[in-house]
């Protein structure tokens, strides 16, 4: 039963990019910011041993249905947590059901401050386990937002039983921009899951695994040009997501004529997400993708020029 190292933490974690193109649930990045903020702290009125959320915006102050309450809990555990009660304010910087890794953000935030009120003594790995009780409840039992969410830059979840992580290690000093364009359109993640085929065809499966390895390999180079190539060449799940998204494919299109060296879905949408090495030129991008979106789909969008974030969630 450790004891407290601090009366209050904050800590704030990053947006993320799951599936990338063809990694579905087994890869995914974080980008540089945009996240969620939460603030925990020593609370007496709050029974020992336990946690309770004192003030969010348009979501359950139940812990047990909060994913930033569920991984808080989630860390208590780990740690042991007896003879202290906390109590955790959140602030959402990120759009529900945006296809940028929303739960997971909250859900990281939340273990990552719990854990620095102890003195942060749960490692990466344990962190990760606590924000995947939480996604397992809120989206489903997958990493590929939890994990870069925590530990920062590229993420690749080797396996899930037992869970293992291997960070991508994107050259230090080149430039990789991510253009996200956001519509103002509601892709719940149950729905866009719901469009999956139960079965893949074994030339389906030969393309994609391809993909995805020259994915790796690109992070690896530093090869943004082959990065967004691999990016765009998902065959099993893009396709199926793709018309419940109004102006998707318009959106697609526009970003790889502007000079994006590839476009595809954020996670399970709406949210685009193209890449280029330059930041003047990701602007210039997300306009012509903008107008896409409302001219192919007749939706409202904004567009935001991020870095990867290479360091993850962290104490602030």
């Amino acid at each position: 039963d450790p004891s407290p190292a601090f009366r209050s933490v904050t800590a704030f974690a990053p947006a993320t990019i799951a599936n990338l193109g063809p990694g579905f649930d087994f890869l995914g990045c974080a980008v540089d910011g945009v996240g969620d903020t939460v603030t925990v702290a020593v609370d007496p009125t709050v029974p020992a041993g336990t946690l309770s959320i004192s003030s969010i915006s348009k979501l359950s102050r139940d812990p047990l249905w909060n994913c930033a309450g569920i991984a808080g809990i989630a860390a208590m555990r780990a740690l042991d947590v007896r003879s202290v009660g906390l109590s955790l304010h959140l602030e959402k910087g990120l759009p529900l059901g945006s296809g940028l890794g929303s739960s997971a953000a909250s859900a990281a935030a939340a273990a990552v401050a719990v854990n620095g009120i102890f003195g942060g003594r749960l490692s990466l790995g344990e962190l990760v386990i606590a924000g995947l009780e939480s996604e397992k409840k809120i989206s489903g039992y997958h990493a590929d937002n939890i994990a870069p969410s925590i530990m920062g830059g590229f993420i690749l979840i080797r396996s899930y039983d037992p869970l293992e992580l291997l960070r991508l290690e994107f050259p230090a000093g080149q430039d990789l921009y991510f253009v996200l364009v956001s519509p103002e359109f509601e892709a719940p993640t149950k729905k866009m899951r719901a469009a999956l085929p139960p079965e893949v065809e074994m030339k389906d499966h030969v393309h994609n695994s391809s993909q995805a390895a020259a994915l790796v390999a690109a992070v690896m180079q530093g090869d943004v040009r082959g990065l967004g190539l691999a990016m765009s060449s998902d065959g099993i799940v893009e396709p199926r997501r793709v018309p419940l998204i109004p102006g998707m494919a318009g959106v697609k299109k526009a970003a790889i004529e502007a000079g994006a060296f590839g476009c595809t879905i954020s996670g399970s949408g709406p949210t685009a997400v193209a890449v280029i090495d330059g930041e003047e030129k990701g602007k210039e991008i997300g306009d012509r993708m903008v107008e896409a979106f409302l001219r192919e789909g007749g939706l409202k969008a904004s567009a935001t020029v991020a870095r990867l974030d290479r360091v993850g969630a962290r104490v602030i």
